[in-house]
């Protein structure tokens, strides 16, 4: 591991954590994030459904949220999986490595270490997914809790209430949900220290702007909220 390694891995970090924190403050300067636009919609769907009894549609969606989420968790299990078949077959793909033109081979150790970093990555993805699962879980439960339509009409607080723990739930299993795909979308760049550090440098700022313009100026964030598109 050399000085620009640390460097690397120092640019990554910082990287990651002010990403989340811009996208958890759900603004940029005056500019609402696509999170903060789908927190909106999220609301609108929940006292949507309060006007209707016969709520199939609303559970199909609950359902697409978690079947979603259980693959992304089943897939950060096989990443991890893979990882540990990266370590027992180190000197095969560090002998690989070697051999390629323009790759800086640190060795054995850096090697490991750097499959490591990646398997924690993989497992920080995992338990964000896990969560995500089962607070979306939590979720159902407490929209099943709804009144129906006319025990709504003759309590409007509580029905009020009880949309607003949906909702609040709902936002809280997105916001980790979230979390662990910046996290996969991350591993991309990772993967550039295999190469070299300045190449993990270069791919990690690649895909934070990549990210940072999908929440702040992308068509998406646009096609959700009430702006004419160009």
């Amino acid at each position: 591991m050399t000085t620009a390694d640390f460097v690397a891995l120092a640019l990554f970090l910082i990287l990651w954590i002010g990403l989340n924190w811009i996208t958890s403050s759900l603004h940029f300067f005056d500019r609402p994030s696509l999170t903060k636009a789908m927190t909106e919609r999220r609301r609108e769907w929940i006292y949507n459904s309060l006007r209707r009894d016969l709520k199939m549609i609303d559970t199909q969606i609950l359902a697409g949220l978690q079947n979603g989420t259980a693959f992304f968790a089943s897939t950060s299990i096989l990443a991890i999986g893979g990882c540990f078949a990266l370590l027992g077959a180190t000197d095969k793909v560090n002998a690989f490595f070697a051999d390629l033109p323009f790759v800086f081979n640190g060795g054995r150790s850096a090697f490991e270490l750097k499959v490591a970093g990646l398997a924690c990555l993989y497992g920080y993805a995992f338990f964000k997914f896990g969560w995500a699962y089962r607070l979306f879980n939590y979720c159902t439960i407490l929209f099943g809790a709804i009144p129906m339509t006319q025990d709504a009409e003759a309590d409007p607080t509580a029905t009020v209430r009880a949309a607003e723990r949906v909702i609040r739930m709902n936002v809280i299993a997105a916001r980790n949900f979230n979390a662990g795909l910046r996290a996969i979308f991350l591993s991309i760049g990772y993967l550039g220290w295999f190469v070299s550090p300045y190449v993990f440098m270069g791919t990690s700022t690649f895909i934070v702007v990549i990210l940072f313009r999908r929440q702040f100026f992308s068509d998406a964030r646009l096609a959700i909220m009430d702006v004419d598109m160009p």
